[in-house]
């Protein structure tokens, strides 16, 4: 009897011990497998030419407020970048970009600058025109709207 009693606390405590191990492992899994990792960008043969943002909302700006924003973009080709002109709409809009290559992988900027002395809402696009691999000329867009002087402020 003492033989069948030690034997079923062996086999108990092996059980036990075995489950804690089994209930470690699947946390330890759990933990690795609940890691968010961005997407990655689709690869283009070439250029390529991928916006995070292809529109900026200004939302609601003061009366000569500081007009300046990024559109922020990345070279998801295998060969250099190279953008040659970037156009805004109107003068209002004035578009600055790198003159240097952005190599594959690489982000860079294409920066905006609406004039804010303009009351009223706007939407105007800035037209970037580069190497890129199948679209060699990209249209962003950037809109919100200009309070006058005389305008509530929140």
């Amino acid at each position: 009897m003492k033989k069948l009693i030690t034997l079923s606390i062996a086999l108990l405590a092996f059980t036990f011990s075995n489950a804690q191990e089994t209930s470690k492992k699947s946390k330890k899994v759990t933990a690795k497998t609940s890691k968010v990792t961005a997407p990655a960008l689709p690869k283009v043969e070439g250029a390529g030419m991928v916006f995070v943002n292809e529109t900026i909302d200004y939302g609601t700006v003061a009366h000569n407020a500081d007009g300046k924003r990024e559109f922020v973009l990345t070279n998801n080709g295998n060969k250099p970048l190279i953008i040659t002109n970037a156009v805004g709409s109107c003068g209002c809009t004035v578009p600055t970009f790198p003159k240097d290559p952005i190599l594959p992988g690489a982000k860079a900027v294409i920066g905006v600058k609406y004039a804010t002395d303009r009351v009223g809402a706007f939407t105007k696009t800035v037209t970037v025109t580069s190497n890129a691999a199948g679209i060699p000329s990209k249209v962003l867009t950037i809109k919100g709207t200009v309070l006058g002087d005389d305008a509530p402020k929140s």
